[in-house]
């Protein structure tokens, strides 16, 4: 058999032997142009799905247009109805994040039934890398779930050297996605810098993909454990109880309760800082999500805090006051929280919610920073963010209070002084972040 004809069965037997591309059932393949997702639009059909496809046009690459007649040509050429959605994506944060939430969006609402992806095992690899890299913990490890929901991913154990060598053997071209390159995508550089140089030392993507499979398996036994463990200890169990579990198994338990409430995965850290809680009354921790860890006489829950809208934007006079949300801003001569250099202020500021792309140069730290980032580095929880004030003066953020001071604010020597300060409102709320910046952790119930 030609080696062609032999990858070609790699690529069918992977699709055939996942049991996700049922005979007749209705399959909407998303389709990028790309060699994967070709492949995948060709193995669905001969493999008799019910197949239509959706193709996403973000207008972002000068080839994008050729792509999308690609993807029609294709289609027409299959007999397959196809969808082309133009979407814009926002100018500030994570692009391919965003592109991909849209277009499972898209997809959501697009399909009859399940919806596809071409993700190959050289996918699974570079995703467990990259989470490896970014988030320890045995999750990391478990890499993209074949199925989720109506989410399929029939190819996740054929490579992409297979999915090309289907499109060349039936006689398919495909794009290839310039971004794929792209140094600045932390993706391009696994796969074009990090995997070549692992699969130098051996079959790198082979042996990740298999240990994957391996640990997704085993994981189910754990998950029966857990299980078992939270059916003893009840809903509100005791935080000794829990202790008292095995290491790995009370972890488990806790991000289970936690992921149940609508907590993303917690790390290690915020794991040790739940198990640490103790009081006679009540403590309570923030672990993201809008979600809290609250101890009450020892019994542990989950607790959602209440959506809170961001305060709106207003406009502070110097001197004068303002009421921003939970906090009263001031500005005066004479002492405060932070001294700024009155030119530079000028004669009135801003004071808006965080927006996601801020940015500022903070005195001390040699650049400019995102205050996302910053925020992380302050641990300030991610609920309470967009309700910070943040002081702009020209166009420019000059102060977050707890957070950064902008360098070019400081004060020169000699020069005219205001002072700034930001206290809690009489009336806020608990759970909002003082003028230090810190979280007031009290649970609301707590008195």
């Amino acid at each position: 058999m030609p080696r062609a004809d032999r990858r070609l069965t790699r690529a069918l037997d992977a699709a055939r032997a996942s049991g996700l591309i049922e005979p007749g059932a209705p399959l909407l393949v998303l389709l990028s142009g790309g060699a994967d997702s070709v492949c995948l639009l060709d193995v669905a059909v001969r493999l008799g799905a019910d197949v239509s496809a959706l193709h996403v046009n973000y207008g972002l690459r000068a080839e994008a247009d050729a792509d999308e007649t690609h993807c029609r040509d294709l289609c027409e050429r299959l007999g397959v109805p196809l969808t082309v959605e133009r979407v814009q994506l926002p100018a500030h944060g994570n692009l391919q994040a965003a592109a991909r939430a849209a277009r499972y969006a898209l997809a959501e609402r697009a399909a009859r039934g399940d919806y596809a992806t071409g993700h190959t095992a050289d996918d699974q690899a570079e995703t467990i890398v990259y989470r490896l890299a970014t988030s320890p913990g045995r999750r990391a490890l478990l890499g993209m779930r074949a199925r989720s929901e109506r989410l399929r991913r029939p190819l996740l154990d054929a490579t992409r050297a297979d999915t090309r060598a289907h499109c060349r053997s039936v006689g398919f071209a495909w794009r290839e996605d310039s971004s794929n390159r792209d140094p600045r995508f932390a993706r391009a550089r696994i796969r074009h810098e990090v995997l070549p140089v692992l699969e130098e030392l051996g079959p790198a993507v082979a042996n990740i993909v298999a240990t994957s499979r391996l640990l997704r398996d085993e994981a189910e036994v754990l998950d029966t454990v857990v299980d078992h463990a939270l059916r003893r200890l009840g809903d509100r169990p005791e935080l000794d109880d829990l202790r008292a579990l095995p290491p790995p198994i009370a972890r488990l338990a806790l991000r289970r309760l936690a992921e149940e409430a609508g907590a993303p995965a917690l790390p290690e850290h915020a794991v040790d800082r739940i198990f640490a809680l103790r009081g006679a009354g009540t403590a309570a921790l923030d672990v993201g999500g809008g979600v809290r860890a609250v101890v009450e006489y020892g019994r542990l829950r989950f607790a959602r805090a209440p959506a809170r809208e961001e305060p709106a934007q207003v406009t502070l006079r110097i001197p004068g006051s303002a009421r921003f949300g939970d906090y009263e801003i001031e500005a005066i001569e004479g002492a405060g929280d932070v001294a700024l250099d009155a030119a530079a202020l000028g004669e009135e500021v801003v004071v808006r919610a965080w927006q996601p792309g801020d940015r500022m140069r903070p005195a001390g730290l040699g650049g400019a920073r995102k205050l996302q980032d910053l925020f992380t580095d302050r641990k300030v929880p991610r609920e309470l963010r967009g309700r910070l004030p943040i002081v702009v003066a020209r166009e420019e953020i000059a102060w977050v209070p707890g957070v950064a001071v902008a360098e070019r604010f400081l004060p020169r020597p000699g020069a005219a002084i205001t002072a700034l300060s930001a206290r809690p409102h009489p009336d806020r709320a608990p759970g909002t972040v003082g003028a230090d910046g810190a979280a007031d952790r009290r649970d609301p119930g707590a008195a």
